[in-house]
């Protein structure tokens, strides 16, 4: 991806004022720019977080995640892809030039998702021992793809960071909570309560850092939460489509050839969503929410905090996953509504257009599927996903939507792609910025 030019925003000219909230950053336009219409004009962006990044391109926070753009960091560490397996209690490590599993390992119980760390120094493994009260989260070397040993930590199914990188969030959601923790040892310094947002599970932030969205699996409704006020905001409850598609065997998906189509629809009897994945639109004025019950993508304004369209994609909408150059946002349908559903199911991946909010394209899983969460390699070229009920990985060709298959663990949830372009992590399987 090209540099953001310099005739909209000039690094050099940022000007750090010290002051209310946190850090304000004014940029000077270069004279071109003075000419341009509001819409392509520099750029004002105030981090609401002291020593949050600044974001070089207000238009396109996904601008320093372009292909190739990899820290110097993080340059030397391998390339691989680590699969967290739920049911078999073990990582997977895959070699994407080879297209081989090459190793293997133990980790605590439950181990939901793989989470580059916000200096990307560390990749934690998220063991929330469902049900249990001995959590923890294992630490991998990326330079070595080797584990640690591991910390105890009260029911981490997943964890982010905050924009400032100066606390890892634990989303506790047995808990309905979110545990505040030092990104380093792990000790709890705060939490933030979320009685009303039953399973609550994964997030984004908003540009400037101020506040996070989560989704709340259980109860339909997203959370949104002030960070810098440290306080919930509020809660919305998305409203379900008239209708849905119909989870049938012998789905359309299990074609070898031709444009796939998500199914026959149904009337939606369902009275509360399934919200899953989050991610905000490059502006960072909306954010697109999959929801496994509603068969699509919710899509919500970030300020008002309430929705404003809806996108159908297919059976069972779970992940999200920007491209690399910021335009596209590929969705992940697991093809079943239920939490455990049956192999082969109607799963697929669907193209989302961030310009137009619309579906450009559908690719199928020959044989039917469930793709779940994952991420984009870092040349862009691949879209790599956990089928969550068949045991295998998949890699999405993205210039085509041509599938691959590696035969992994018990139950792949949340991998990651290692390394990935970006400044710092946001958490999750690679929400980087």
């Amino acid at each position: 991806m090209k540099k953001p030019s310099r005739n909209i925003l000039t690094l050099a000219t940022l000007l750090a004022v010290a002051g209310g909230a946190g850090l304000v950053l004014r940029a000077q336009a270069a004279p071109a720019a003075a000419a341009a219409s509001a819409a392509t004009a520099a750029v004002l962006i105030t981090p609401a977080m002291l020593g949050m990044p600044p974001v070089p391109d207000g238009r396109n926070l996904y601008s320093e995640t372009g292909a190739g753009r990899i820290s110097p960091a993080i340059a030397g560490d391998l390339q691989r892809i680590y699969v967290p397996n739920l049911r078999s209690n073990d990582v997977y490590v895959i070699d994407p030039q080879a297209m081989k599993v090459v190793d293997r390992f133990k980790v605590g119980i439950g181990p939901q998702h793989i989470v580059p760390s916000w200096d990307l120094s560390v990749l934690w493994v998220t063991n929330n021992a469902e049900g249990r009260t001995d959590g923890s989260l294992t630490p991998i070397n990326p330079k070595t793809g080797k584990p640690g040993a591991a910390i105890q930590v009260d029911d981490p199914y997943n964890m982010y960071y905050t924009p400032d990188g100066k606390s890892a969030i634990v989303v506790a959601e047995a808990r309905k909570r979110l545990d505040f923790r030092d990104p380093k040892t792990m000790a709890l310094r705060f939490s933030i309560e979320t009685p009303g947002c039953p399973g609550i599970n994964h997030a984004d932030f908003a540009i400037d850092g101020r506040f996070v969205i989560f989704t709340c699996e259980f109860s339909g409704t997203l959370v949104k939460i002030d960070l810098v006020e440290r306080k919930v905001l509020g809660y919305l409850t998305l409203s379900m489509p008239s209708v849905r598609f119909k989870e049938s065997p012998g789905a359309s998906s299990t074609a070898t050839a031709g444009v796939w189509e998500p199914g026959q629809t149904e009337i939606c009897t369902v009275i509360k969503g399934m919200p899953q994945d989050i991610r905000a639109s490059p502006n960072g004025k909306r954010f697109f929410v999959a929801d496994m019950h509603a068969d699509g993508v919710h899509i919500v304004d970030g300020a008002s905090f309430h929705k404003v369209g809806f996108i159908p994609t297919g059976i069972g909408a779970h992940g999200l996953y920007p491209s690399r150059d910021g335009k596209r946002l590929y969705v992940a349908n697991r093809g079943s509504h239920k939490i455990h559903g049956k192999r082969n199911g109607n799963g697929g991946v669907v193209v989302i257009d961030f310009a137009t909010e619309k579906a450009v394209e559908r690719w199928p899983v020959p044989g039917g599927g469930s793709p779940d969460m994952g991420n984009v390699s870092a040349d862009g070229k691949y879209l790599w996903l956990a089928a969550r009920y068949d045991d295998v990985v998949y890699r999405f060709d993205t210039a085509n939507g041509d599938v691959a298959r590696i035969k992994v663990g018990g139950e792949p949830h949340g991998l990651t792609v290692w390394p990935q372009p970006g400044r710092y992590s946001l958490g999750h399987t690679g929400n980087l910025r």
